[in-house]
């Protein structure tokens, strides 16, 4: 197919389907948080507005949900279809991983999504609100274990091979891998700014439009809230992150800034912009600031970043990828700063409801949060090659033994149908935020007018 091979193939498959699926769970995470939040003030407070932005939000969080669930059980049987190679070598790890990540989260999720969707009528509102945090917890928990895993794969610690197989010796070393900690907040922390993001820029879409109802306002406030306090947050523990795989993973880091050569022993300047040449191992149009590398990426006006010319071309990763990719998700990490920065003026100003272009700004926003943590993932598995298991597994050797015709009609046969049903999905998750409080709204409305008069 177009001249690639079945490894490419392969590859190809697994990124389209970790990239559709991520998307899912992003969202997830966050968005169940965001509802025990709602639910703890609704509980204490008894405002219906309240109530009806847990009502409007929970729609959504079942349906995203429930599509998460379907493209992360695709993503478990292709460990044992495609990249059967990696299941032997490795499953007597991450196999447990997995299968503590489903009996811990998913059972946990299962358990109470019913209650948290359908039983408000049915058990008391204590109970209620019990459901909705554990859902919540389910969906860390997930997070928890399946970042584990993959950041073993990046870091591995506590194992011995035996019999060309990794057998785990230290279960805690393999779970509290040397990335893992540092990738766990990073990811959390990415996640919950993502859902920010996706509330504010919908309660946004609405104010603009002129409806001015509290619970818009209240979405937006807490979501522009949130931004400013987890923003600095998540760039310093991007910084942390950034030190940890300098030490663990040097050649990602000399991927992302397209660092070729160290000359003598000056210091390591910042690329700001370049085009990557891979074949001749140099920039083209390279833009720098000397030693400000160095100072960003050590922390130190001397210390030199390791080059890619320390290791052999079939040891590093692709550079373009992980270069761009890497200013991607810096240069929309700056937009949310600058997006935190401005509502802190429009609240001084008077005009945080009302200004439209700083409205119509936090619209065109809600996705940056989900663009950022796909081009994060990018930096971090293409960064990781040729590994599959860094220093242990190289990717070429842990693909089954498919032909190329095998890897594109199935490659054909996944694009096609989660371009149906995912696409599907979102236009009616689209259609629900678009609809709004709606019908719901005026209901509950009405009520408290009654309740009022009463």
């Amino acid at each position: 197919m177009f001249g690639v091979e079945a490894l490419d193939l392969a590859r190809i498959q697994f990124a389209f389907t970790v990239s559709f699926h991520i998307i899912f769970p992003a969202i997830t995470i966050g968005l169940a948080s965001y509802l025990a939040v709602i639910h703890f003030l609704w509980l204490k407070t008894g405002k219906a507005k309240y109530e009806n932005i847990y009502k409007f939000w929970s729609k959504i969080f079942a349906v995203n949900f429930g599509m998460g669930v379907v493209s992360g059980v695709v993503m478990a049987f292709q460990f044992g279809t495609y990249w059967s190679e990696f299941s032997r070598f490795a499953g007597g790890i991450t196999g447990p991983l997995l299968t503590y990540e489903v009996t811990t989260a998913f059972f946990l999720e299962a358990g109470f999504l019913g209650v948290m969707l359908f039983g408000e009528n049915r058990v008391g509102k204590k109970t209620h609100f019990f459901a909705t945090c554990m859902v919540a917890l389910g969906t860390f928990l997930s997070m928890f274990w399946i970042l584990s895993s993959n950041s073993w794969m990046q870091t591995p610690a506590g194992y011995e091979i035996i019999d060309n197989r990794v057998v785990p010796v230290d279960w805690f070393a393999v779970v509290f891998n040397p990335s893992f900690p540092y990738r766990l907040v990073h990811m959390g922390l990415a996640v919950f700014v993502t859902t920010a993001l996706f509330v504010g820029s919908v309660a946004a879409w609405h104010l603009r439009k002129g409806n001015q109802n509290p619970e818009y306002k209240k979405m937006f406030s807490m979501s522009m809230w949130f931004l400013v306090i987890t923003i600095p947050l998540q760039i310093f523990a991007g910084d942390l992150h950034g030190l940890n795989t300098l030490k663990h993973q040097p050649m990602k880091i000399a991927a992302m800034e397209g660092h070729w050569t160290n000359e003598g022993y000056g210091a390591t300047p910042l690329v700001l912009f370049a085009l990557p040449d891979h074949e001749n191992e140099t920039n083209r149009f390279e833009v720098s600031i000397p030693v400000l590398g160095s100072i960003i990426l050590t922390h130190s006006l001397t210390d030199q970043v390791p080059a890619l010319d320390e290791v052999s071309k079939a040891d590093r990763p692709n550079v373009p990828i992980v270069f761009w990719a890497f200013r991607i998700m810096v240069a929309l990490g700056g937009l949310m700063l600058l997006a935190a920065l401005i509502s802190l003026y429009q609240r001084k100003k008077g005009t945080f409801y009302t200004n439209k272009y700083w409205l119509t700004f936090i619209v065109w926003m809600g996705p940056t949060g989900l663009l950022a943590i796909l081009a994060g993932w990018f930096v971090t598995e293409v960064g990781r090659q040729p590994w599959v298991i860094t220093g242990l597994l190289r990717t070429a050797d842990a693909v089954s033994p498919h032909t190329t015709l095998h890897m594109s009609l199935s490659l054909i046969g996944f694009i096609v149908v989660y371009g149906l049903v995912f696409v599907t999905g979102y236009l009616y998750m689209i259609r629900l935020m678009r609809k709004g409080l709606g019908d719901d709204h005026q209901v509950e409305a009405s009520n408290d007018s009654v309740k009022g008069a009463q």
